[in-house]
């Protein structure tokens, strides 16, 4: 089922944690964080409308860290129902795809609560006093990738947060399959 997460609540604080990554070490939010703001964006293995944009995050996120934007992926979904998204599986998505940026896990879906995110995938993006700037769409694409030459939202959105400090005031939310939470 496709939801979206809220719009931007403007200044709101990053949660810190320290979870495991792909690359065989454990990440913090001040390891993560870049000196011009820092993108933490909830995805996962099996989400057709991650998978539909893959290469067009990985593009992003490598062009936003030359700017000084620090940037995380974490996949939250309960790996014991949907053993795509399981931590082994995860290692291989990122080989597969050259992430730039850590990958990480979190198991115990702690840190998806504390962000409030809702889907995959899910963009929050912080200036460099890690207050919220960006909690909009990647592009114009869905279940499927928008035309090649879509605006490039979110990399427009952390470039304005990396020059000025400050996101857009008109934000379109990102849309994605639900985070799939464990039973209670």
């Amino acid at each position: 089922m496709a939801v979206s997460p809220p719009v931007c609540d403007f200044g709101w604080k990053a949660p810190d944690f320290t979870l495991p990554g792909t690359d065989g070490r454990d990440w913090s939010l001040t390891d993560i964080r870049g000196r011009r703001g820092t993108l933490v964006m909830f995805i996962c293995n099996h989400c057709p409308y991650v998978q539909s944009v893959i290469d067009r995050i990985v593009r992003d996120a490598k062009d936003l860290q030359a700017l000084g934007i620090g940037v995380a992926a974490i996949s939250s979904n309960d790996a014991v129902e949907y053993p795509e998204d399981g931590f082994g599986n995860m290692t291989a998505e990122a080989a597969k795809h050259g992430f730039t940026f850590p990958y990480l896990h979190d198991e115990s879906q702690a840190v998806a609560k504390a962000y409030g995110a809702t889907c995959t995938p899910d963009f929050f993006g912080f200036d460099a006093g890690l207050g919220l700037q960006y909690r909009g769409r990647l592009d114009a694409s869905g279940r499927r990738a928008a035309a090649p030459d879509a605006k490039r939202e979110l990399y427009e959105a952390m470039k304005e947060v990396a020059g000025t400090g400050k996101g857009p005031r008109e934000q379109t939310p990102s849309m994605g399959c639900s985070i799939k939470w464990k039973a209670a």
